[in-house]
């Protein structure tokens, strides 16, 4: 009887990477380390690859990624041709990087979240999980606005019904099979947290304390995490929708007692006039239904942008490169007897 073992797995990291020359130089000298140390060690192929996506930057972060891609086969890069945004870019590296591995680690370029629980990861592949998920132990390094705010997010994300990892941004490893099926999903409003979970198939979770981040700024301003957080929340749940038709509901019923009560006050003689109850009255609904149109407009203009199909990112230029021997070596298991 015949048994299959999985070999040393080819693994490619791919990091999304937008102005970052300040923190580049670091991440990249710390990734060929960890590379190179697990290659030595035996628990990937020594044809795996470290895989930085340039999204559009203004900088010298290509002219980096070019440099460390001379002097080193480890790096590889992918320019965008104008800047795509965060989501775009990381499915970008994690389609093209599918077909020449057999798992892909997405983690970002600015050193927060821990490399050093890389190789859990690959344990954790190598013992049949198909996704892994990279989930912060605690948010003890966040400010009270910005811990409070996410917590606020995921509650109510999990409320509307979206399946999201707790504390689980996009640093994650994902099998192969698991990137053919998220290249099957073509929406244009990206929300890749949300995606992976639809998939399925075996996943499990490691630990990790994150950092602070080593230089250069955060790309997530309060206005794009905002803007992130509405893409979540209105590209994976109608729930909004279904609360403006049950708030316009409520006003009926409310306006329907009001209207009672109005015409036994005309028929008692006791009526009043009343402008400010008027006024109050004009605003609050006036103000609920530009909130329901501005919502409703919002879904309108993400099916617009789905129907009209254009690319999420265009490739101008890549560096990714391998050697003939990693070309023929298309077997990802070896049969014992």
């Amino acid at each position: 009887m015949k048994s299959t073992q999985i070999i040393e797995p080819k693994l490619i990291l791919v990091i999304p990477c937008y102005n970052e020359e300040d923190v580049l130089p670091e991440t990249i000298k710390r990734l060929i380390i960890i590379v190179e140390n697990l290659i030595e060690a035996n628990k990937i192929s020594i044809n795996s690859k470290i895989l930085f996506v340039d999204d559009g930057s203004r900088d010298s972060t290509w002219k980096i990624i070019e440099t460390a891609n001379k002097s080193n086969t480890l790096i590889q890069g992918l320019k965008l041709a104008k800047n795509a945004g965060h989501q775009n870019a990381l499915l970008a590296g994690l389609l093209y990087a599918k077909d020449y591995s057999d798992c892909v680690i997405s983690v970002d370029a600015d050193l927060q979240d821990d490399l050093g629980v890389i190789e859990e990861f690959i344990e954790n592949f190598k013992m049949g999980y198909d996704v892994v998920y990279g989930v912060r132990k605690s948010r003890s390094t966040d400010t009270f606005f910005k811990r409070s705010t996410a917590q606020s997010f995921y509650r109510l994300m999990k409320s509307m019904g979206v399946n999201l990892i707790y504390n689980h941004a996009d640093y994650r490893l994902m099998s192969k099979r698991v990137l053919d099926h998220l290249g099957e999903y073509k929406e244009v409003n990206l929300f890749l947290r949300g995606l992976i979970p639809l998939i399925g198939f075996k996943t499990t979770e490691v630990y990790y304390d994150r950092n602070e981040r080593f230089a250069g700024e955060s790309k997530y301003p309060l206005k794009k995490m905002l803007a992130f957080a509405f893409d979540g929340i209105t590209s994976f749940s109608v729930t909004p929708i279904r609360l403006i038709s049950a708030v316009g509901f409520l006003m009926f019923i409310f306006s329907f007692v009001i209207a009672v009560y109005i015409i036994i006050n005309k028929l008692l003689g006791t009526t009043t006039s009343g402008w400010s109850s008027l006024m109050i009255s004009i605003w609050f609904i006036g103000g609920i239904q530009l909130v329901a149109l501005g919502l409703i407009g919002e879904y309108i203009g993400k099916i617009y942008k789905e129907v009209k199909g254009r690319p999420k990112y265009i490739i101008e230029k890549n560096t990714f490169a391998f050697s003939e021997a990693y070309e023929q070596d298309i077997k990802q298991f070896v049969t014992i007897k």
